[in-house]
Parts: C-alpha cells; sequence; structure tokens
C-alpha cells in the first residue's frame, strides 16, 4: 500500500498539520517509510513471547502499604492562612 499526494494532504488535514504543497511529496514518502517498517513487524511471529513494559528486566521497588498521617502537621499548617486547633480553618459555606 503506498501514500499518494492527495492521501498525505488528507492525513495533515486530518492531524491540523499545516504542510506546504511543495512538501507533500516529502511527507508521503515518510509515511510510506512508516507503513513499510510496521508491514515488517507484521511479519514478526510473536505467538509465545510475553508482553515487555521495558526492556530490561526489573522488579519494581515496593513498600509495605501503611497508612500514616505523613508527621508533618506543623510543616503543612505552617502554610495555610488559617489554622485552628491542628486543622485548616475555612469559611463558613451553608448556614
Amino acid at each position: 500500500m503506498a501514500i499518494t499526494e492527495d492521501e498525505a494532504r488528507k492525513v495533515a488535514h486530518l492531524a491540523r498539520i499545516a504542510v506546504d504543497e511543495a512538501d507533500l511529496p516529502g511527507l508521503a514518502q515518510e509515511l510510506n517509510g512508516i507503513l513499510h517498517f510496521m508491514e515488517q513487524l507484521n511479519e514478526v511471529d510473536v505467538t509465545d513471547v510475553e508482553p515487555m513494559t521495558g526492556v530490561e528486566p526489573m522488579r519494581l521497588k515496593r513498600r509495605e502499604d501503611v497508612v500514616t498521617d505523613g508527621d508533618m502537621q506543623d510543616l503543612v499548617l505552617k502554610n495555610a492562612p488559617d489554622a485552628r486547633e491542628g486543622f485548616f480553618a475555612v469559611p463558613k459555606v451553608v448556614e
């Protein structure tokens, strides 16, 4: 399958990319190269290959899932314009 200049123009329009008429042959050639590479990838047999999340097999570093308050109450409340009794104080919204 080959991409023509008209199809390249349509793709550029759909992608909302402004392409000069003089650049359309080059764009069509690049799109043809991408499609050719995709055809090569489709020829590879991957039936027994596990999906990968990266190129190196690594385990994620894990930590114990423990709920804490962060022990930073004073630092957090220092940024508040109004804090009372260890909480943010906000204006009353509903009466």
